[in-house]
């Protein structure tokens, strides 16, 4: 189902154990991709228009969990 894939920042951040601002800074500076991550969502917003980012939960899970576990290569036992 199409519809089920995006879902919005809040929802995201939740699922993910994140916080909202955490799930802007990843999708400001490149880590989550738009289109494949990320895409705006312009319906039921008034002008001036502010588009809200609505994610792929599935693919942000896959780019985080392996983003982190790059982290954490250098880190010895």
């Amino acid at each position: 189902m199409l519809g089920d894939i995006w879902i919005s920042s809040e929802l995201t951040a939740e699922k993910l154990g994140i916080t909202e601002i955490k799930l802007s800074f990843l999708r400001e500076n490149g880590i989550l991709k738009p289109g494949i991550h990320w895409k705006s969502s312009p319906l039921g917003q008034k002008k001036p228009w502010k588009p809200k980012a609505l994610y792929n939960l599935k693919k942000c899970k896959t780019i985080i969990s392996k983003s982190y576990f790059e982290e954490n290569d250098n880190i010895a036992a």
